[in-house]
């Protein structure tokens, strides 16, 4: 199973998981005047953090919206990435969130699990319903791959439906997480883990306990830390063990250098220095 790969590489390499949600305009002003297609500068800017990070990364979570934006010259950039991830035989996320039914569902797993977009996990949307879900797994079962589906993320917004109370006194949240802890015991890993887990944001930490016990072997996709407030020690509340989970972070290691003097100039160095950084405050709270 590839729970089993990305297991593996958190207790080897930490929870980090550099977001590749790379906005051109945070590509360093020298960099991205070299180049004369936007394609260009956002894959030789993603290969340098790539290079730089791989060794203290678990993972590289790549959202497709900031490749999406630029047409055709940015979805040439995130086939590039993708492509080079592979190379260096890195687990890549595709952050895609898709959610939908049947055949369409379908024809979204062969695009992001085959081809020129191919991944290892991606994310999906399941508050259409649980059959939203069914196409992938065939993907799961014989091709290794894996999805991480959104159960409560770590936006403000979170609270206008995950938030709901359900006639059980359970939130709405609470209800998808079950869904997708039960269907995901067909799919563990030897690590006890499934290779379906869960979007699970880190910024209700008051939570947390809860949430690990109920969703037993559920692996968390970990958003939040950071700038919108989730602490390391937050962090600790949502793993088991110390694993279960791999956290986000991708424009705190993007823009490292702007917090570095001349930074511009060494800005896969400031990356990797900031991935070290968060690395070692996260173990040092399990």
């Amino acid at each position: 199973m590839i729970i089993d790969k990305l297991f593996s590489h958190i207790a080897g390499k930490g929870h980090v998981c550099v977001g590749l949600d790379t906005d051109y305009e945070y590509l360093p002003p020298h960099f991205s005047k070299a180049f004369s297609h936007v394609s260009d500068a956002l894959f030789s800017f993603n290969k340098q953090i790539i290079d730089a990070t791989l060794d203290v990364s678990a993972c590289y979570k790549v959202q497709i919206a900031y490749y999406e934006a630029f047409g055709m010259q940015g979805l040439e950039a995130y086939r590039k990435t993708l492509s080079y991830l592979r190379e260096r035989k890195a687990l890549i996320i595709a952050d895609v969130k898709r959610g939908d039914i049947a055949k369409t569902a379908e024809m979204y797993a062969k695009a992001h699990f085959s081809r020129d977009f191919e991944a290892d996990f991606m994310t999906l949307n399941p508050y259409m319903g649980v059959d939203t879900i069914s196409p992938f797994l065939p993907f799961i079962k014989d091709h290794e791959k894996g999805v991480f589906v959104l159960i409560r993320t770590s936006n403000e917004g979170a609270k206008d439906i995950q938030y709901l109370p359900t006639e059980d006194n359970k939130r709405v949240y609470n209800i998808v997480g079950e869904k997708i802890n039960a269907l995901g015991k067909d799919y563990l890993g030897r690590c006890g883990f499934s290779s379906i887990g869960g979007v699970m944001g880190c910024t209700h930490a008051d939570e947390a306990r809860d949430v690990r016990r109920q969703l037993d072997s559920t692996f968390f996709l970990i958003p939040g830390y950071g700038a919108q407030g989730g602490k390391a020690e937050d962090i600790a509340l949502y793993l088991k063990n110390g694993n279960g989970g791999v956290v986000n972070a991708s424009r705190s290691i993007l823009l490292a250098y702007k917090k570095v003097e001349n930074g511009e100039e060494r800005f896969s160095e400031c990356a990797r220095n900031e991935s070290i950084r968060m690395r070692e405050e996260i173990w040092g709270k399990i």
